[in-house]
């Protein structure tokens, strides 16, 4: 994981608001969001595992994806980079489950925090300089 410097940091935005503005740069809600916080997420390679993250905690209201209208104002943290490696295919000492999918098929991350190679890192900060700079228009 390499920090980023930004203005966004400590930025308060509804919710709903950014995240809509944030759609036009390819960054979604990331799937690890909580009631109280969450991320947005933009992958910089075509494998997925090299990613641009925004996190974020909620200041008011709460993050609720029944919600038809939500209504959480968010405080953005550190921007960062983050490369996951995970084993390809199959797990084949897979599990079964009584809840959820039939077998837990998919194999552990190599390494959650894998060596990010520097052009990765000048991307993400090409990225995030882009998307400052068309929201504070």
């Amino acid at each position: 994981m390499i920090p980023l410097s930004s203005k966004l940091e400590s930025s308060e935005q509804q919710l709903t608001e950014f995240q809509g503005k944030l759609e036009a740069f390819q960054f979604t809600l990331g799937g690890n969001w909580e009631y109280n916080h969450g991320s947005f997420d933009r992958s910089l390679d075509e494998a997925h595992k090299v990613w641009l993250r925004l996190p974020f905690e909620v200041v008011t209201g709460s993050l609720d994806s029944e919600a038809e209208e939500n209504d959480a104002k968010i405080r953005l943290g550190q921007p960062f980079v983050l490369k996951h490696l995970y084993n390809e295919g199959l797990d084949p000492e897979a599990q079964p489950r009584t809840f959820g999918s039939l077998f837990d098929q998919f194999q552990e991350p190599l390494d959650v925090d894998a060596k990010i190679e520097d052009r990765w890192v000048d991307q993400a900060k090409k990225v995030l300089s882009e998307v400052e700079r068309r929201l504070s228009h």
